[in-house]
């Protein structure tokens, strides 16, 4: 049985910011996200075609880039899903709007870390 990590420690390192570093950095930290991310990506290249622009794809990479950052830190992970749970069960609309606002924060910081 594996044991858990402490707080601060990465599971991964912080992969290259490219769709195949992502892809494969998020097949470790979080699989079960990766249709997500799949879809995502066949969107932005349609979008990047349709628009005669790169700014759908760099959106994609820039996104995924903080998807995986928080995922690759079990204790950011931890603290972003909970927020999410709590934000999407929580009893009144101040206490959703509470967790609604750390969830953002800690994508906000994870995006500011792998994106500059």
């Amino acid at each position: 049985m594996s044991q858990p990590l402490p707080d601060g420690v990465e599971i991964i390192p912080r992969p290259e910011r490219t769709p195949a570093g992502l892809k494969a950095a998020l097949a470790v930290v979080a699989p079960d996200r990766l249709p997500e991310m799949v879809e995502g990506q066949t969107g932005a290249m349609a979008a990047a075609i349709r628009d005669g622009s790169v700014n759908p794809i760099r959106a994609f990479v820039a996104h995924w880039a903080a998807v995986v950052e928080i995922e690759r830190i079990p204790a950011a992970a931890k603290a972003f899903h909970r927020a999410n749970y709590l934000a999407n069960h929580a009893p009144t609309v101040e206490e959703c709007r509470e967790h609604t606002v750390a969830v953002a924060e800690l994508y906000r910081s994870a995006f500011a870390a792998v994106n500059g």
